[in-house]
């Protein structure tokens, strides 16, 4: 059995922010794989197969900081260990459209990944990092909670079918196949890449950062 968490906020106010790119890659594999997200207490989840693999796909509904208490959880009801989870989050090191893979290793300054590490009591887990940028003006914990602009969305709508796609190739054929055939360089062009499959739209985003009163346990 696999876990994959796609880390984010709930919340429309969230929807499609770039600190919510790990619910958008498991919103896109539970659409390629007719996974219906059911709302329970601290997170959507739907179990099925992907790959012939017995999958569980989950967004954390505790707020970020918080993630490691619905992951928790899922192992509870699910059965799932932690060294069968694979987590999705965005990350601000990675330019916007950019994906990498990492087996193990500390939580990169995210706070999603760090409550992880604490509520499971395991860091080797795989996690696929969705790149979203940072900014030279906003602080990093505002501008993570900022929508894509116009210019970024096609390369996040790629990203997150080259994300699913990773998820899928690391369920048939293992991470270090994943690392070695799904190229992760940033592209020089669209133009230039192969046709994907995504189901997945950014083209209603907001193109407007609104300032708000920020939680502590979003970020």
């Amino acid at each position: 059995m696999w876990a994959v968490v796609g880390l984010g906020n709930p919340g429309g106010s969230y929807r499609k922010t770039r600190h919510n790119a790990g619910f958008m890659v498991v919103e896109e594999l539970a659409a390629r794989h007719g996974f219906t997200l059911k709302e329970r207490k601290k997170y959507n989840a739907d179990k099925g197969s992907i790959e012939g693999e017995t999958v569980v796909l989950m967004e954390p509904l505790t707020f970020m900081n918080l993630s490691g208490d619905a992951v928790r959880e899922g192992m509870r009801r699910f059965g799932f260990a932690p060294d069968e989870i694979i987590v999705i989050h965005d990350d601000v090191d990675l330019k916007p459209g950019k994906i990498k893979l990492r087996l193990g290793g500390g939580a990169g300054g995210h706070k999603g990944v760090l409550s992880i590490i604490d509520r499971t009591g395991n860091r080797d887990f795989l996690r696929v990092k969705v790149g979203v940028g940072r900014s030279d003006i906003i602080p990093t914990d505002r501008f993570v909670l900022s929508k894509f602009r116009p210019d970024e969305k096609p390369l996040m709508e790629e990203a997150v079918s080259r994300a699913a796609d990773a998820v899928e190739t690391i369920l048939s054929e293992g991470h270090k196949k994943a690392m070695t055939t799904l190229g992760w360089q940033w592209p020089s062009t669209l133009a230039a890449m192969p046709p994907t499959k995504s189901r997945y739209s950014l083209s209603s985003l907001s193109q407007t950062l609104t300032p708000r009163p920020l939680r502590m346990t979003t970020g």
